[in-house]
Formats: C-alpha cells, sequence, structure tokens
C-alpha cells in the first residue's frame, strides 16, 4: 500500500496531469540516463549533501517528457523541490533535450519486494537518520566552539544554573522538565545553553540536539504556514530528542507562535524529551504570553543568574587571561572587575581590547596603559546609569529580588519600591517614559508617570521614603 505526493519543476509551462508510474516504467536508455544525472549531482553537491538529500532519489517513471523520481518523505520532498529541483532538471535536459519536467513524489509504506535483511534495514535507518539530521543541522543555529563547560566560570550567582545544565546532561533519564535559564543580559544564558548542546552532542552522540532562538522558531513557522506545509514543520521539532531556545520572550504577544510551541512543548514532553529554555525574565514575569504555557515552562526547574559579583567577575578575567595566554598583571583585572559591571561581555571585551592595544604597539599591559585605553568606556561608566542597575538597588535596599520590579505583584512591600525604582529611573536614566515601562514588566507609560508623581509627593511628606530615595541614589551615583 502506498501513498503517493507529488511536486514538480518544469522547464516549460504544461501543467499535464501527473501520471502513475506504474504505467510508464522507464526504458533501459532512461534508466542510464539517470544513473548519470545521479553521479553528476553526487560531484556537483559533493559526498555530503548527495548522502543527506540527492542519493535516496529513486527513479519511478519516464512519461511524455516528465522524468518521475520518488523520495521517502514529504520534507525531503520539500527540501529538494525547494534547493535541488531545478539544477536537477537542468541536468536531466542537458542530457536528454525531450526531458522537460521533474516529478517528485513522496511514496509512503511502499511494500518491498522481498523481505530486507537486518544489514539494509540498518543502511536505510542510517540513511534516514543521515537526512533529517542534515534538516535539523540546517534549522539549529550554529554553536559557538568558546561556550563550553570548560570556559564557563562559576561563582555564587551561576551557582545553580550551573548545577542543573550539568545535572541535564550527566543525567541518562530527564530530571527536570524544563530547564529554565533566565537572567539579565551578557550574565551567562547563551554560554550555558551551548555548553549543554556541546556536552549533549559528546555524551549522547545518539540524540538529535535542536538549539535556535524563539524567534528563527518563529521564522520557521511563519515560512510553513505560508508554504501551507506545517506538517514537515511539525515533524521536524517534535522528532528531536533536546530541544534548546533561547530567548523565549521573543514570543511574547504572538498568538499563533505560542500555540504551536504550546503543542510542540506537550509533544516533547509526552515523548520525555529533554526541553532547555532561556529568557531576560522568570516565567510568572513573562508579559504577553498565554497563562497555560506559563504555567508549562514553570513545570521543571527555574534557574536565574544573577549579576555578577566582583569575585565572579575577576575569576572570568583571570580564565580569560588564561585562555589568551598572555601577561597582564592581576591589579588590572582587579581594576577591570571593579570598574566595568554592566556585563560579562562588556568586561570580556575590554580586557580584549587593552590585550590588542600591547600587541599592536608592542607595550606591556599596566595599570596606566589600560586607563588610557579604556578612557571612554571607564567614563561611559562612571556617568552611566541603567534601569537594570537601578532595579538591583531598589531591590537590594528593600530586600526583595530583582524579579519583584517586573512582576504583576501590587502587595504595598513591593508597589512602593517599583514605584521608587521607576522614579529614579525617570531622574537618573534619558529613557523615555514607554521604554521604562517595558524595563517593567512591559508597563504601561501612564503607569511610570503615576509612580513619578506619587513618589514626588511621598518625598514631601514622607521622611522614610525620602530618606530611601536618597540613600538608594548615593548609592548609584556615589
Amino acid at each position: 500500500m502506498s501513498e503517493t505526493i507529488r511536486v514538480s519543476a518544469s522547464a516549460e509551462t504544461s501543467t499535464s496531469s501527473a501520471r502513475l508510474s506504474e504505467s510508464y516504467a522507464p526504458t533501459p536508455e532512461i534508466a542510464s540516463l539517470w544513473d548519470g544525472v545521479h553521479e553528476s549531482l553526487r560531484l556537483e553537491f559533493g559526498e555530503a549533501a548527495f548522502r543527506s538529500w540527492l542519493k535516496p532519489l529513486v527513479l519511478q517513471a519516464y512519461y511524455h517528457g516528465t522524468l518521475e523520481v520518488s523520495v521517502p518523505t514529504r520534507f525531503m520532498r520539500d527540501w529538494i523541490h525547494n534547493h535541488y529541483a531545478a539544477r536537477i532538471l537542468e541536468i536531466c535536459v542537458a542530457a536528454n533535450p525531450d526531458i522537460r519536467r521533474l516529478e517528485i513524489v513522496v511514496v509512503q509504506n511502499a511494500i518491498p519486494s522481498e523481505e530486507p535483511t537486518p544489514a539494509i534495514r540498518e543502511r536505510a535507518a542510517k540513511a534516514n537518520q543521515n537526512h533529517d539530521d542534515a534538516a535539523l543541522l540546517e534549522l539549529s543555529s550554529p554553536l559557538d566552539p568558546r561556550f563550553t563547560f570548560e570556559t564557563f566560570v562559576v561563582g555564587k550567582p551561576n551557582a545553580l544554573a550551573h548545577a542543573a545544565a550539568r545535572r541535564v546532561v550527566e543525567s541518562a533519564a530527564v530530571p527536570f522538565n524544563p530547564l529554565f535559564l533566565y537572567g539579565g543580559v551578557g550574565l551567562g544564558k547563551t554560554h550555558l545553553m551551548h555548553a549543554i548542546a556541546w556536552a549533549m552532542r559528546a555524551h549522547w552522540p545518539e540524540k538529535r540536539v535542536m538549539v535556535l532562538s524563539a524567534e528563527k522558531f518563529m521564522y520557521q513557522f511563519v515560512r510553513a504556514l505560508r508554504a501551507k506545509d506545517t506538517f514537515s514543520f511539525k515533524e521536524m521539532f517534535r522528532s528531536v530528542d533536546v530541544l534548546l531556545m533561547d530567548d523565549i520572550q521573543f514570543i511574547s504577544g504572538k498568538e499563533s507562535t505560542q500555540e504551536e510551541f504550546f503543542h510542540t512543548f506537550n509533544a516533547l514532553v509526552d515523548q520525555n524529551k529533554q526541553i532547555i529554555i532561556s529568557s531576560d525574565r522568570q516565567p510568572s514575569d513573562l508579559a504577553g504570553i498565554e497563562d497555560r504555557l506559563r504555567s508549562r515552562l514553570s513545570w521543571g526547574l527555574v534557574a536565574d543568574i544573577q549579576p555578577s559579583s566582583y569575585d565572579l567577575r575577576l575569576g572570568i578575567l583571570k580564565a580569560r587571561r588564561t585562555q589568551l595566554g598572555v601577561h597582564v598583571p592581576d591589579s588590572v583585572l582587579e581594576f577591570l572587575a571593579l570598574k566595568v559591571t554592566s556585563n560579562i561581555r562588556e568586561l570580556e571585551g575590554a580586557l580584549t581590547r587593552i590585550v590588542a592595544h600591547a600587541d599592536v604597539v608592542s607595550t606591556p599591559v599596566t595599570l596606566e596603559t589600560t586607563q588610557d585605553v579604556l578612557q571612554d568606556l571607564l567614563r561611559a561608566h562612571d556617568r552611566r546609569i541603567t534601569i537594570d542597575e537601578i532595579q538591583r538597588k531598589v531591590a537590594e535596599h528593600y530586600n526583595l529580588r530583582v524579579s519583584d520590579m517586573h512582576s504583576a505583584r501590587r502587595a504595598r512591600n513591593v508597589a512602593r519600591p517599583r514605584q521608587v525604582a521607576m522614579f529614579l529611573s525617570k531622574q537618573l536614566t534619558a529613557r523615555s517614559l514607554p521604554e521604562i515601562g517595558r524595563k517593567f514588566g512591559g508597563r504601561d507609560h501612564t503607569t511610570v508617570m503615576h509612580a513619578v508623581r506619587k513618589i514626588e509627593e511621598l518625598l514631601e511628606t514622607d521622611v522614610q521614603i525620602a530618606q530611601d530615595v536618597d540613600i538608594v541614589r548615593r548609592a548609584l551615583t556615589g
């Protein structure tokens, strides 16, 4: 029993109806021609692409200028049609000008003429895995070779997230699903995600690992909708063993994408497949995400990565110095760890910059040259106060979590400090009211305006609020 699905490429505008391949068996001449075309494809596209996509093509029929070939899956049919069909037809026409069309059909559940041997079954399974893995790698984001567990410096702010990531890799069974990593920009979320993927591929080579951003997931889904082929999309994403999705907050407000991810999530969990997700905030604070999806994102382990401490920043700089194989005095590293506090990326960038300068001008790295080379960066840090920093300082002063600044909680002990943070954000940064609102859980600008006015009123009547605002302001500008 076989199901035949057709898609064609044509050298002319003819739209003649498709024929059943059984009625038009290829002649020996056409079979010989196809063998030559197959070999030409191998030479032109290379062994890897040939094995993954073109080798499974099987000649089925030839009728009225139409060459019909088959593939085993819809996904393969669509991929070949979009990427190779036009070139295949050109080669066929060059070999025989009578050929005007190329039909690619999907033959599913075909009964072989004889029972295949175990060796044949094994080769078929490997061929199928090869083409599936090639498609998966095409969709996956490339892994950064620098982002491994070996290069990840562990400290108190990221210890839980690191331990959870290690547990996911080392466990034969799924320890928690999903693993949800969250934290601010440049704190190491992407590093951990890539480290998990590298380690998974090394320790469990039989597992199919996909790494991509939520933005790319949405792009691929919209593309599948436009092509009216969501089946292949679902088949690909739900066939992976480990799915790592970065920046899940990107699908906020994207209802159709959330709907598809919700079903993909459920399908993978039902199959006991591992899901790892990262975000800039915890699930309960993701604005614009459906409640049912937020609930599922909280099912497993939610691990936060806190802003880096001085000790962690210094440890990262020492590790980076070792990787670069250069001499940088400890005093310089200590100076950088104290001055560059915004995020790890900028910290490492500062070290790279002073090392490159020393190499170009052939001078040693000293504290004096560091201050000279980085004077623009250091001035910026001296005068620049960010909303994230304000939120951290306010949360620290009131003994709250930074996530409380973004949350929907309205309890007075949370709402008032949040208003203080909004007030200081308006006073100490150049951000607009809508920009400030977005940094506080996607709130409207009118909410920020109300908070600013409220704190301005309290500054004149409430001594405690006035003291709190003064303490935090001095800590920020100090």
